[in-house]
């Protein structure tokens, strides 16, 4: 960990994107250029971006396409701050290990909070009340992930010194056949563009969509992240 700050001239270069995905590293990319040059630390903008999730989440429950329009927008916003705090972590030296843990909060927060609010606004909208338990299922798939996250964190800090963790690094397997790869990819890929998904949704006014889908894929997602654990992927 370290809070040392270093001079615009010392600070490392931000990369630009080599690829077109995930989509929001685009955005994120060319907005941290900006954030870099305001007195913001890294867990400034990991609060904008939990701000930015939970206004999303309200607009998402009202249940009108305009809102919808607005949280989409707002949700987007959310990736792509929750993407700049990393960069700027890395840029002004001001990771720690309280960021971390912040940054994990606020990821599973954010995504528990939409899928509620979600189901909400789809019932409210439909006056179903089916979609609302679908969001709810989906948001125990999320906190169930989590869970399992600080789970394994916990085990690993207490197994093992920052020195051991580096050296287990480097001997990490890969997946080794097609079934590990397609589990790697769901897993990992599957979030990262997760807001351009709602947004397209949202557009098209078929955000419904994703709540049934949710409800059995936050599950599925929980269970794979076991898998990648288990095997000790390089992920």
């Amino acid at each position: 960990m370290s809070n040392s700050k270093i001079t615009p001239e010392d600070r490392p270069a931000l990369t630009k994107p080599e690829q077109l995905f995930p989509l929001v590293r685009q955005f994120s990319y060319r907005l941290t250029k900006l954030l870099i040059l305001l007195p913001l630390t890294p867990n400034h903008v990991t609060a904008m971006s939990l701000l930015s999730g939970l206004a999303a989440a309200w607009f998402f429950a009202q249940g009108t396409y305009q809102d919808a329009l607005i949280g989409g927008a707002l949700f987007v916003l959310c990736y792509v701050f929750d993407n700049c705090d990393g960069e700027i972590a890395r840029l002004k030296n001001l990771s720690s290990e309280f960021g971390a843990k912040f940054d994990d909060v606020v990821d599973w927060l954010v995504d528990s909070v939409f899928f509620t609010a979600l189901g909400y606004g789809t019932w409210i909208a439909t006056d179903n009340v089916i979609w609302f338990w679908c969001g709810v299922a989906a948001t125990a798939g999320a906190t169930i992930d989590y869970i399992v996250d600080l789970f394994y964190y916990a085990k690993k800090s207490a197994a093992e010194d920052e020195e051991s963790r580096e050296e287990q690094a480097v001997v990490q397997k890969k997946p080794e056949n097609l079934t590990d790869w397609l589990i790697l990819i769901f897993h990992k890929f599957s979030r990262a563009d997760f807001c351009m998904i709602v947004f397209v949704l949202v557009v098209f006014d078929i955000l419904w969509l994703l709540l049934p889908a949710a409800a059995i894929g936050a599950q599925a997602y929980w269970v794979t992240d076991l898998f990648n654990r288990a095997r000790g992927w390089r992920i």
